[in-house]
């Protein structure tokens, strides 16, 4: 085990201008850094058997839930059950930075909400 950051793990790009760094990637857990410019939305969308959390590092996160909207700024996180329908979106005017924590890991568990 070595210590990581997003200068050594492994990243993706998503959506058309977001970043994501692979910190955790095992099938029972995955914890990913995200980066989301203004304006920047993902698709809404649930997960049948992933259960998440997301943690704001930097900046203001709106995260909607099941149609109830939350505003996290930097310290405050918001857990996600599977099956709600969820949708994380940047509507601040600078860059957020988030952790999207993930048991099991979300990728191929997603549909479309």
């Amino acid at each position: 085990m070595e210590p990581i950051s997003t200068a050594t793990a492994e990243h993706y790009g998503w959506g058309e201008v977001c970043d994501g760094w692979h910190l955790v990637r095992t099938p029972e857990l995955s914890v990913i850094e995200e980066r989301m410019p203004p304006g920047a939305s993902e698709q809404r969308h649930r997960h049948e058997i992933a259960r998440q959390f997301f943690y704001v590092l930097q900046g203001e996160l709106t995260m909607e839930v099941e149609g109830v909207i939350h505003a996290l700024t930097a310290g405050a996180g918001l857990e996600v059950a599977p099956g709600q329908a969820h949708q994380a979106i940047n509507q601040s005017g600078a860059n957020v930075r988030f952790l999207v924590v993930s048991q099991p890991r979300s990728h191929g568990d997603r549909v479309a909400s």
